[in-house]
Parts: structure tokens; sequence; C-alpha cells
């Protein structure tokens, strides 16, 4: 691909939707020229509120460098067996989630790129400097964000195009981390969701239960329980301090009464594919060789 990576076109499917709007909102200030579609009257209306133009898909997709699936994981089979063969040759087909690719679902051909690049939105321990970056808590405003991608090819000038992209639809965009998709899918779901926002998830239940079965006023319990959070992640993760010998005997007692012995088998091939099998409604996962 020689168009310079500043000067692509690019086309969103699924523009109205809830990524499709965060990424197109991106690509409108960017230098890129850029095609929105959507086949819902919802998504459609989204996109012409928001002050764009509705381009037909076959219309759209012929004359992309880049083109962006910003549908649901389950759907992208179907669309990407409508979309890819009216790609152009050389172009890149970018997802925003590893399960589709992981599983061998999308319609392949050979003269094209596939790529998957996923934000890690902006971190815990951002140190920001503006309240657009405080308000910020998603990503793709104000705050910088990593994002870690996959790419199939092994072209330089493939991955450059690729990684403009990312930086556009994802910006401010702090660095991008190359990683296989078999990788990206261990991050998300498995460290992320399966891990990180059950854990999340679970917080706000026991603080539901502080609160209503014990009577400790809500706000108290907000408080202690938001600044210990951020002391939990710094020494867990950052070796900030240490925890004292009395809260390891509390963490002891916590793991055997919460966690189960068995629980790192989630990072086993098979149950990677169990939780993608889920998620994508499918009997069971095909797994390209090589990801």
């Amino acid at each position: 691909m020689t168009i310079p990576t500043s000067l692509l076109t690019v086309a969103v499917i699924g523009a109205g939707g809830k990524m499709g709007m965060r990424v197109s909102n991106n690509l409108d200030s960017s230098t890129h020229r850029t095609y929105f579609s959507d086949i819902s009257t919802e998504g459609q209306r989204r996109i012409t509120d928001a002050g764009r133009v509705i381009t037909p898909s076959a219309e759209a997709i012929s004359a992309a460098d880049v083109v962006i699936l910003a549908v649901p994981d389950i759907a992208l089979g179907k669309i990407s067996a409508e979309i890819v063969p009216g790609m152009k040759p050389g172009s890149i087909l970018f997802t925003l989630d590893p399960a589709a690719a992981y599983a061998n679902l999308l319609f392949q051909r050979d003269d094209i790129a596939y790529a998957v690049a996923h934000p890690c939105h902006p971190s815990v321990f951002l140190q920001r400097k503006t309240q657009e970056e405080v308000d910020d808590t998603f990503g793709g405003i104000a705050a910088p964000q990593d994002v870690v991608a996959a790419l199939d090819s092994d072209d330089q000038e493939t991955r450059q195009v690729a990684e403009g992209v990312i930086r556009s639809i994802y910006s401010p965009v702090a660095d991008v981390h190359w990683v296989t998709v078999k990788q990206l899918a261990y991050l998300e779901p498995t460290l992320v969701e399966v891990v990180a926002c059950m854990v999340g998830d679970l917080l706000k239940e026991a603080l539901n239960e502080t609160v209503h079965k014990i009577g400790v006023p809500e706000k108290a319990a907000r408080a202690m329980l938001d600044g210990h959070i951020q002391v939990a992640l710094a020494i867990g993760l950052h070796g900030d301090h240490v925890f004292s010998d009395a809260c390891l005997v509390a963490m002891d007692y916590g793991r055997g009464k919460i966690i189960r012995d068995d629980w790192k088998e989630i990072f086993d091939d098979r149950e990677l594919d169990n939780v993608l099998a889920r998620m994508l409604q499918l009997n069971h996962i095909d797994r390209q060789a090589n990801n």
C-alpha cells in the first residue's frame, strides 16, 4: 500500500453503533477520507444526527484502503462474508475485538490483510492533567490510552498503515503493542473480562452487602473502598509499598473463601475456547492454526 498513512480512505461499517460512533467521532477529526455505513434505521439516524453522510456499504468498501467492522462479535461472520468480497486488493479489514478472528469466523481472502485492535482504556495510574482527561474514563476523547493489536501480515508498510488507523480511531494513543491474535484473545476476554471486570463487579456486590446488610453509611463505605482499591492496585501491580502482615493474613482468608483452587485453568486453551464459544454463541471454536 503506497498511500500516505495520513491520507487513507476508511469505511466504517456499523458506524451508527456504540463503537461505530466512537471511532467515527475520531475519524471525523483525522485527515482520512471516511465513509460511514449502517443498515439499521436507528444507526442511520445517529449518523445523520452527528452531521455525517451515509454511504451505501458496497460503495464505501470498494473505495476503502481500510474497512472497519464496528459490529457485534456474533455478527462478524455473516457481515464479513458480505463485505470482504467487495474490498479492493491490498486493503485491510479491521475488527475491534479478537474473538471472531481467533475463532476463524471471518471470511478469508489471500489478497487483503486482517487486523484486530482493542483499546486498553486510560490506565488507573494515568497522571491526568486536565478535567477533560479526568472525565474521560473510557478513552478516545482526551485521556491517553494504549492499544493492543494483531496483524496477519509481516509487511512493515501494512503494519504502518494499520498503526496509523489505530492511532486515529482510538486517539489519543500513547503506544500500540503488537501481539498475536491468540495473545490478544487471552488479554480480552480472559485477563480483563473474565478476571478484572468480574472482580470489579464483585467489588460492587461486596459494597452493597456492606451498606445494605451491615448498615454502614454508603458514603463511608465508598470512601474506604475507593481509596483501598487504589492502594491494593498500587501494591499488587506496581510494588509500591507492601501489604501489612495482618493484611496478608486477611488476603489468604479471602482467597480460601472466594477463589477456587483451580482458577488458573482459565489460562488453558480449552478454557479460552469455552468462554469465546459462549460469547459468540457457538457450539465450539474452530481455531486457526497460526493464531
